[in-house]
């Protein structure tokens, strides 16, 4: 696969939720119009592909990934034709279009599941998963991820239909052929109308297990066991994206991204293993609370040594802090206070060092931080709302079951984009459809484009790096053993070029061992930029430096 796609590996991917990046009809939503508005923003930071999250027809239970119309453009987006000029547009500027794809399953608006509802013999009825009661009850103890059971009674078909996701998100059923063929002839349309790739949400689940077992996992408080532990990663899962990959991908030349549940290194690599031919990378999902309490340096040491050394034959690396899912990276991995400007290049020159494919989720390259709601109403995300109410369920008081939610929320990542300190932060000129963070007087694009020590610029300079540098776009990697787990320091090298970035992950002052950094280099991009007086043998806090080793 890769001897064909070399260009895949010199991609810097931007995502765009369009629903906040940029509103031009003053409705409060982003739109396509809008992100056309901003496109040479883009070219100006030096980005070749956006991604798009879901644009489809969609009742927006879930933000539109619950899909009820794969050939249709949702209106409060804009028309098929706004989405031909953005796509003509991107190409003229030299990047590529990929789209966000929800397959593993559809609105339960979408005409295939109406009809499928409607009887046990309709043409439609095999393609979703439909299952008796069992003692007059749902077919077993699964939980959805947002909470209650994962079955929902539909009284035509005297039967319950499965969804792991929300009750109007029903699983689509990957065992039936005519399914399968129908979601590749809708792939093949978009890519005829000129789209290069596709991100495809929650793959890991296709294959169910048939029989559905009761889940042996503790009960949460509503009295269902969490149905994931059993669902991902299944034989048929990894079969049916090999066939997404012989039909769709590989004919039209498309880089595709898999957004796969993994518990070890092993079941990733599976997914983008060059010889089994399913997906060119993979985003790991990892849920918030586990993001939270089980991040740490150490941790992320171990899962980069273990990836790399896993696929550095045969495959290639996806490398991100931050997605729509996720809280923001200087929030979560940096520090957001005192610290938000240097932890935020820290955090940027440490994965544009990294091998693979980089990823930058709007916002990120002016250092937006989490916002924080001061009600649960104020939250849109489905997530932070169960959160809470598991929350209250558990025990706890209103202000405790807050705190997590704002903790976890995905709404974090989701707030507008801060393009200016004027009305709105320049996202709208109406009424925001989620509120925008109050830091955006302070923290904006047109604050830092101009300014050669912004964030903005530190990304720009590290993407620029990128496209001239082959040790870091074909380089082999070495992690230097170091004092401290906080302390990272990463060599690339290819031929006689090698380069060097030292970074600090804490809010504590590093010593290095003087025999590690050469006596000549050139600084090629540093955190303290602005502060200057560089000495990386005492390192600051979330000091980070790139050197071309001389």
């Amino acid at each position: 696969m890769y001897s064909n796609k070399d260009w895949v590996k010199d991609l810097v991917i931007y995502q765009v939720y369009p629903r906040s990046f940029q509103d031009s009809d003053g409705d409060g939503i982003g739109d396509i119009p809008g992100i056309i508005s901003r496109l040479d923003y883009l070219k100006e930071l030096g980005i070749n592909a956006v991604w798009l999250s879901p644009v489809y027809r969609s009742p927006n239970d879930d933000n539109g990934y619950d899909i009820s119309g794969y050939k249709e453009i949702n209106p409060e987006f804009g028309t098929m034709q706004d989405w031909e000029r953005l796509c003509d547009e991107c190409h003229k500027r030299g990047m590529k279009v990929i789209m966000d794809l929800v397959v593993n399953h559809s609105s339960d608006e979408h005409p295939w599941f109406m009809e499928s509802r409607t009887s046990k013999d309709n043409p439609k009825s095999d393609y979703y998963i439909w299952r008796d009661p069992k003692n007059g009850k749902e077919p077993n103890n699964w939980a959805s991820v947002f909470g209650g059971s994962a079955w929902e009674y539909v009284p035509e078909r005297g039967q319950y239909y499965y969804h792991l996701f929300s009750k109007k998100q029903p699983d689509l059923n990957w065992d039936n052929p005519e399914l399968r063929e129908e979601i590749y002839s809708m792939m093949k349309w978009w890519a005829e109308k000129g789209l290069d790739g596709f991100r495809v949400d929650a793959i890991s689940y296709l294959d169910k297990p048939q029989d559905f077992p009761d889940s042996k996992l503790p009960p949460n408080p509503d009295g269902y066991s969490f149905s994931s532990d059993i669902v991902p990663g299944r034989p048929d899962t990894h079969a049916y994206i090999h066939e997404m990959n012989e039909k769709v991908f590989s004919p039209y030349n498309m880089v595709t991204v898999g957004e796969v549940i993994a518990d070890e290194t092993e079941e990733l690599c599976r997914y983008v293993a060059s010889e089994r031919e399913e997906f060119d990378m993979a985003i790991p999902f990892v849920a918030p609370v586990i993001e939270i309490n089980t991040w740490s340096p150490k941790k992320l040491r171990e899962d980069i040594s273990a990836s790399y050394s896993a696929l550095q034959q045969n495959g290639w690396w996806a490398r991100f802090f931050s997605n729509h899912d996720k809280p923001r990276q200087v929030s979560l991995y940096g520090n957001d206070k005192e610290y938000r400007e240097v932890s935020a290049k820290m955090l940027a020159i440490f994965l544009h060092s990294l091998p693979g494919t980089p990823f930058v989720y709007q916002g990120e390259e002016i250092g937006m931080t989490n916002m924080y709601f001061e009600s649960i109403d104020d939250y849109d995300d489905l997530d932070a709302k169960n959160t809470y109410n598991m929350q209250i369920l558990s025990g706890a008081t209103p202000e405790e079951a807050l705190k997590e939610a704002q903790m976890l929320s995905r709404d974090n990542a989701r707030t507008p984009m801060q393009w200016s300190a004027t009305e709105n932060a320049g996202f709208t000129t109406g009424k925001p459809w989620l509120g925008i963070n109050p830091n955006y007087s302070e923290i904006n694009a047109e604050n830092q484009i101009n300014d050669p020590h912004s964030v903005f610029s530190t990304y720009k300079t590290l993407i620029a790096l990128r496209k001239n540098c082959k040790a870091i776009s074909r380089g082999s990697m070495e992690i230097a053993d170091s004092v401290s787990e906080n302390l990272f320091i990463i060599k690339r090298s290819y031929g006689n070029e090698i380069l060097l970035a030292v970074c600090n992950f804490s809010d504590e002052n590093i010593s290095v061992d003087s025999g590690i950094i050469p006596d000549s280099y050139e600084l090629l991009v540093s955190s303290y930029d602005r502060e200057g007086n560089i000495n990386l043998t005492n390192l600051r806090p979330y000091e980070a430096a790139l050197l071309r080793i001389k």
